[in-house]
């Protein structure tokens, strides 16, 4: 009869999010050893190791992947249980969220505040990438909500419209493009271009204005959009940047944001869940405080 405890299932969750016993035991509060026997009688109860060891880290093999959700629930539900049956527990436990990199940086506070606020005793890992590395972490269990620009689309994925959002296409105050008035498509002709790196949803957004005007040269692929608006203000080229992530250039006039009517600069902010994910007390107040905007 197999009996593993909540325990060895905590042990293996933390290597399998981070690679690593020493630093699952660090998380957990065991030695290394004691962290080590858990997995090692988990792994010999199921007759079958969950790990591959390559170069010093431990990577899920294909039994250890299609586990991973299975423990992940098994901890969740027995925290609501824990919960449900004392009176007066807080909420409490880990929450692992992922944000693309415009909504990470300009906009977590309006993405965790009030939900940080409420719930102080749970701890919040959050994680910020481009939309692609978040949406691949979602579908392999590592993150438990993701926060995106888009697009995305997966099977795995469950995608909830969260916040529209606008780009805006930015050039240095002296740019010839920021000082005409009445701005057409022909006049970008040529235009020399800094854009966010492939897998990024700003990205995709400024192909598809690209797409839109006259054929310019990318001069610079850059994976962060501070860096992307100091190429900018430095007369590197234009871009087009999240619109709230260029209050501050703007008001300092750094930047100028040109007039473009004639370009669909709109675009939707979601949140990604994993459609076989349990959906525990944690998430579920979570997704309530980021639907209604608490």
């Amino acid at each position: 009869m197999i009996n593993i405890s909540p325990r060895q299932l905590e042990v293996f969750v933390q290597v399998a999010l981070h690679g690593s016993v020493r630093i699952a035991a660090e998380r957990l509060h065991l030695t290394q050893p004691a962290a080590s026997m858990a997995l090692a009688e988990m792994e010999r109860q199921l007759g079958s190791p969950v790990f591959a060891r390559e170069r010093g880290r431990l990577r899920l093999n294909t039994r250890g992947r299609e586990l991973l959700p299975l423990a992940q629930e098994l901890l969740e539900r027995h925290a609501d249980f824990a919960r449900r049956g004392g009176e007066g527990v807080e909420l409490g436990g880990e929450l692992r969220i992922g944000a693309s990199n415009s909504v990470g940086n300009y906009r977590v506070g309006e993405l965790l505040g009030d939900f940080v606020r409420a719930h102080p005793q749970v701890a919040v890992r959050l994680r910020v990438g481009n939309t692609a590395t978040i949406a691949a972490a979602v579908i392999d269990h590592s993150l438990d909500v993701g926060c995106v620009e888009g697009p995305v689309t997966h099977p795995s994925l469950e995608i909830r419209p969260w916040r529209d959002d606008r780009l805006v296409v930015c050039a240095p105050p002296d740019h010839p493009l920021a000082r005409k008035r009445g701005l057409k498509p022909a006049d970008f002709v040529g235009a020399r271009w800094v854009l966010r790196e492939p897998g990024s949803a700003t990205r995709a957004t400024s192909e598809r204005v690209l797409s839109q005007l006259p054929p310019g040269e990318t001069v610079l692929e850059l994976d962060q959009i501070e860096a992307i608006k100091q190429a900018v203000a430095a007369g590197l080229g234009i871009a087009c940047l999240p619109e709230v992530a260029l209050t501050d250039a703007l008001a300092t006039g750094r930047l100028k944001a040109l007039k473009t009517p004639f370009l669909d600069l709109r675009r939707k902010l979601s949140l990604l869940l994993h459609k076989e994910k349990y959906r525990g007390a944690l998430l579920d107040a979570f997704l309530r405080d980021a639907a209604t905007g608490r």
